[in-house]
């Protein structure tokens, strides 16, 4: 009879039966006990007051009842820590017995009980066992310290088995190997910062050596411990991904995929002209289409990392269309899958295959296939221009049909297809019309409305059309309510005279009726443009939209880097990194390919781009986006008021420069649904003085004439927080004018274009002085050098920290904002030296506690170096007097809103540091004027 009999008893109060028999002198009789002791245990009884009779059972040769008081030692010994201890003395004898398993067996159950009094016993026999003879002995003993260290780091350390460790990775036997380095990359991966790892040419030769003799989960340790390991130089890669090839035959997907990563890792240094690069790619594929021919679960597996592959390498399965073909009994899961790689491998030459295909798709019974189905043909045309037509033709046939969800699906892919290849299709509008009555899902309703809306001059009915939409307005969802509210101001901009009260109507259920406040800062501001100025608000919502980009849905590009890191784990079928998912800190690393070698086509990869503003530079001012909304967002909704008057000019911010600030260019295409700061900054910019741009034309990068200090370029916008967009700038003063010299980066996959900027009020009104002018558009992996000239008419509001300046950057994908300080020194003007009789009038005159005093160390300067250092940046030495060997300067500057500052510099010959006094009326000011001599002093 089998032992699943031990499971069947239900027998009551037979804890004193089996302690009878557990001190049985019969040996089979001890063995069934322990048996039915085990068996209640895994059902959830609680035997723990069996536990000095099963540790008395310890004592026997036999290995199967060893191995079951063992299992009931590691279960029971954190509930009677007391009582383990009694089991020590087992653990050491059985650590020397003659049998490589009694010893192995004990080695392991010693790691797996987790009780602190416990460890410091195990020591000893833990180190004998990692100097065994056997290796089987070995290579347990080497899992048993990445659990010990688990329990107790500190005290693994100080018994120096971690360099025993990685004595063990130049051991004879690959297995013992194998756990030798699965271990220590466990320890490593709680603890990023120790260099347990150290891997070097030599080490990696034991690894490659021992990679062809290990069990297969031994290859995959040694496979995941060189993908971490970053060779040299092209050659050595290259010899790596020699020996490591092989491994791509074998039987277990797990290594096939762990092979797979390292190849892809190695092959970013590899130079794409090498026989040896082609080579690689050609062996790439066979392995990869052999993944799918396992059960559905695997191939869903291989299907998520293939997706990454396609994404990193596309030429590597371009010839292997046909194996993603849907097969009839596919689970749905894999389907969508197989769907999304098909769009990603398709191209000129098998375009034709793939529609055929996807039409068939289209036919299916499953509504979430077909669904994607349709998409998928959308996706073709966006991506291969020659097939738009043959697709287009493909989503009428389907239309035709008249399966409401398919037809719905094709008319959100065919407005994209419009956004694509405008003035091309438009003769298939009357068809979508046909079918207006049968939308239902909030997307193909919208998708409907934008067509109708932005096709209204071509459409003799647009009008009732819209109109029909509009009686159950606010039953729409908001994506439908804002769209039909573009599409009816696109209209009336079309058609004035017959939309009239059609506008007017949607304008106040917008506005006054509607509770959502996106759709309510559109209506305001559509309704302002109306009333203010139509001209402009044709400009605005009939501006030419930008085309869209092919493939929308791709990872970002440093994220791919990151995943492909980690193809065969996790983190490649969630597509996330880890420290998404993994709760706490532990094994989390961030991982990212290698640099590429020289030889390579790309001579900058994203990753090695600065990921943020240096230290102590910005980090503290960054607002986050809610709190910049909210600030952006100042504005009351009442009729336009104007701003106050200026100190440095008497523009009014009047109605009309809402238009003439750059709004237009801000909202952007009229489809585009923007976040209601989009909109705001109206009237937070400066009005544009008339041919400003031709006086500032600094473009083209002039030196900075007066010799003004100039800070190095930071980081203000980091990628990863603007879909791709990089900005990095410095501010400079040339000659009476100030810019803000820009670096933008495109690190998306898709083009970037009508970049436009816009200010936050802020201290000294500092405003563009000229659009943000892009000349062509950016291109991915493309940087693009500006300057912007800036002047200081805009609105004036104080901002904490006084030179804190918040800035919203817009183009084609969204709009990004972020806040940065600007240096005081760059509004210090020229005409800043005052008259000596003044400059004593004045300094009697602001009161004492107005002087604020301040020590700059560290300045090798003398008296004449500083002054004409400080002149260059417009602070002007008055006059100089040596008052008991001390050098007093007496220094003026002023600001451009007018503010006054005078300054004492007191310099001692041959002492480096310098005290500074500073009066001004305005006393804040004083600690940012500090900081600029401090800045220029040390510059």
């Amino acid at each position: 009879m089998t032992d699943s009999k031990y499971f069947t008893t239900t027998k009551k109060g037979e804890i004193f039966e089996l302690k009878a028999e557990l001190n049985s002198d019969k040996k089979e009789k001890k063995k069934e006990a322990v048996k039915k002791v085990i068996a209640s245990m895994t059902v959830g009884k609680d035997v723990s007051a069996l536990f000095p009779d099963v540790v008395n059972c310890m004592q026997t040769d036999n290995l199967e009842l060893k191995k079951l008081v063992y299992l009931y030692l590691m279960n029971y010994a954190k509930s009677q820590p007391d009582m383990a201890i009694m089991a020590v003395n087992t653990f050491v004898k059985d650590c020397e017995d003659p049998n490589p398993l009694i010893r192995a067996l004990a080695v392991r159950t010693m790691g797996c009980i987790r009780v602190d009094k416990i460890t410091e016993y195990l020591c000893e026999p833990l180190r004998k066992c990692l100097k065994d003879e056997d290796p089987y002995v070995r290579k347990t003993a080497a899992v048993c310290v990445a659990k010990l260290h688990d329990i107790n780091a500190q005290l693994v350390e100080d018994q120096g088995f971690l360099d025993t460790l990685k004595d063990l990775i130049s051991d004879s036997n690959p297995m013992v190997v194998a756990n030798a380095v699965a271990a220590l990359s466990e320890i490593a991966e709680s603890h990023p910062s120790s260099n347990l790892l150290d891997l070097n040419p030599q080490s990696i030769n034991k690894l490659l050596t021992a990679l062809n003799e290990c069990t297969e989960w031994g290859q995959i340790f040694i496979l995941d411990c060189l993908a971490n390991y970053t060779p040299k130089d092209d050659r050595e890669a290259q010899s790596i991904c020699e020996r490591v090839t092989p491994r791509l035959s074998h039987a277990n997907s797990a290594v096939v995929l762990s092979a797979v990563k390292v190849l892809m890792k190695f092959m970013e240094m590899l130079s794409k002209d090498l026989d040896y690069y082609g080579t690689l790619l050609k062996k790439l594929a066979p392995p990869l289409v052999t993944l799918l021919s396992a059960e559905p679960e695997l191939q869903y597996v291989a299907l998520r990392n293939i997706n990454l592959i396609v994404q990193k390498r596309p030429e590597i399965l371009k010839h292997e269309m046909k194996v993603f073909f849907v097969k009839y009994n596919d689970p749905i899961y894999v389907k969508l899958e197989k769907l999304d790689i098909m769009i990603r491998l398709a191209s000129q030459a098998n375009i034709a295959q793939v529609l055929a295909e996807l039409k068939e798709y289209a036919t299916e019974v499953d509504v979430d296939f077909v669904r994607k189905a349709v998409r998928a043909i959308g996706r073709c045309a966006i991506k291969v221009e020659q097939s738009a037509e043959r697709c287009v033709s493909t989503l009428l046939d389907l239309i035709q049909t008249k399966v409401n969800y398919v037809v719905q699906e094709a008319i959100v892919v065919i407005k994209d297809i419009f956004r694509k290849y405008p003035n091309k299709y438009e003769s298939v509008i009357a068809t979508l019309c046909e079918n207006l009555d049968s939308l239902d899902e909030p997307e193909a309703r919208a998708a409907m409305i934008w067509i109708v809306g932005e096709y209204a001059e071509r459409i003799d009915n647009a009008d009732e059309l819209l109109e029909s939409f509009l009686e159950g307005f606010h039953d729409e969802s908001t994506q439908v309510q804002l769209q039909l509210l573009t599409a009816i101001v696109k209209l009336f901009l079309k058609k004035p005279t017959e939309t009239q009260e059609l506008v007017q109507q949607v304008l106040s259920l917008a506005t006054q009726d509607s509770d959502n406040p996106d759709l309510r800062d559109r209506g305001y501001i559509y309704w302002r443009l109306l009333s203010t100025d139509p001209v402009a608000a044709k400009e605005v919502v009939l501006a030419e939209k930008p085309l869209i980009s092919e493939e929308t849905d791709l990872i970002e590009p440093t994220l791919l880097d990151e995943l492909i890191c980690y193809i065969g784990t996790l983190a490649s079928v969630y597509h996330k990194p880890p420290s998404a998912f993994v709760e706490g800190g532990r094994g989390v690393v961030h991982k990212s390919l290698p640099p590429r070698t020289a030889s390579s086509e790309s001579t900058e990869s994203p990753e090695t781009a600065p990921a943020g503003a240096p230290p102590g530079e910005q980090l503290d001012v960054i607002p986050t986006q809610g709190d910049l909304l909210g600030d952006l967002l100042n504005l009351d909704l009442g009729p336009p008021v104007s701003g106050p008057p200026l100190a440095t000019s008497s523009v009014q911010m009047g109605a009309v420069d809402l238009l003439g600030s750059g709004l237009d260019s801000l909202i952007g295409a009229s489809n585009f649904v923007s976040p209601p700061a989009a909109a705001v900054p109206a009237n937070l910019g400066a009005p544009m003085g008339s041919g400003l741009s031709d006086l500032f034309d600094l473009t083209s990068g002039v030196g900075t004439l007066s010799g003004s200090y100039v800070a190095p370029k930071a980081v203000w916008l980091p990628a990863m927080k603007a879909k791709g967009l990089e900005i990095s700038g410095t501010f400079t003063r040339q000659v009476g004018s100030i810019s803000m010299d820009l670096q933008l980066t495109n690190k998306a996959l898709q083009v970037m274009t009508d970049f436009a900027i816009q200010f936050n009020r802020n201290s000294f009104g500092l405003a563009p002085a000229a659009p943000l002018q892009v000349h062509a558009p950016l291109s991915p992996n493309q940087t693009v050098e500006i300057s912007l000239p800036l002047n200081t008419v805009g609105s004036v509001m104080k901002m904490e920290p006084l030179n804190n300046l918040q800035v919203a950057v817009k183009n084609n994908i969204d709009v990004f904002y972020f806040s940065t300080l600007y240096p005081l020194h760059i509004l210090f003007v020229e005409d800043g030296k005052m008259d000596r009789q003044m400059f004593l009038a004045t300094w009697k005159d602001i009161p004492n506690e107005n002087e604020a005093q301040f020590q700059i160390r560290d300045c090798p300067l003398n008296a004449e170096a500083v002054s004409s250092r400080l002149q260059s940046s417009n602070i002007f030495t008055i006059a100089k007097r040596n008052v008991e060997g001390q050098d007093m300067l007496y220094q003026s500057l002023k600001l451009t809103n007018g503010i006054w500052v005078l300054a004492e510099l007191r310099i001692q010959p041959g002492n480096p540091s310098f005290m500074l006094s500073l009066k001004c009326r305005a006393p804040e000011v004083s600690q940012h004027v500090y900081q600029a001599y401090e800045t220029i002093l040390k510059n």
